[in-house]
Formats: C-alpha cells, structure tokens, sequence
C-alpha cells in the first residue's frame, strides 16, 4: 500500500512540484495545505504517514504547525522544505521534532531520499 503523504505550502508551485515528484513514485498525495494552520487540520483529517511542511508560510509557520502536530501524534513524520539561508529555523525545526530537511528549488532525488529515509 502507497504511503499517505501531506504536503503544506503556501506557494501552489511548489506543492505541484512535490505532489508530480511524489505521484511519480507511487506515494499517495492525501491532502494539500497552503498555510500551518489548514496543515493541522488536514492531518487530523488523513491522518498521513508523512507530512512535507514549509517553514515560512502566513497565519501559522510550518514550526509551530509542527509543534501543534506533534501534540496530536508525538510520533507524526514531518520533513521541513527551507529556502536557502534559513538555517537557524531549520535547526529550531529539527529540535521541534522534524525528521529531516530538504532545501528549494526541490531536486527530486533528495525529496525522495529525504522521505524514504524518514518513512523507513
């Protein structure tokens, strides 16, 4: 069975490019958020194996959405997607609980090894 995946983006580009990436590979894409706070809503909803998460969003950053996430399963699998130069938020992600990282412009090898290592 196809490992259910959230992605949480408030650039629609983006969670196309990760959603093509990952419908290429047979995960299964079981909802989209574009803001932290539909991300925590969302995931109560599909309760996914794995969620991909933008840390710079509006109403709620992918940090405190990841923080809100963890409250509702300590053991939820969130990858953070960072631009370049955000490295302090990255490592204030991983202390949150993140289980990994991967830097935009996406490369399709390392969002895939990123979550089969998470998911594995």
């Amino acid at each position: 069975m196809a490992h259910k995946i959230l992605i949480v983006d408030d650039a629609a580009f983006m969670r196309m490019m990760i959603k093509d990436i990952l419908s290429k590979n047979g995960f299964d894409v079981v909802g989209e958020a574009a803001d932290g706070a539909k991300a925590v809503e969302k995931y109560r909803e599909t309760q996914p194996d794995l969620v991909t998460m933008d840390i710079t969003m509006p109403e709620m950053d992918g940090i405190t959405a990841l923080k809100e996430i963890k409250k509702i399963n300590p053991n939820a699998k969130v990858i953070m997607c960072s631009a370049m130069g955000q490295q302090a938020m990255v490592i204030d992600a991983i202390q949150a609980g993140a289980k990994d990282f991967i830097v935009k412009p996406f490369q399709a090898d390392r969002v895939l090894e990123a979550i089969n290592k998470t998911l594995s």
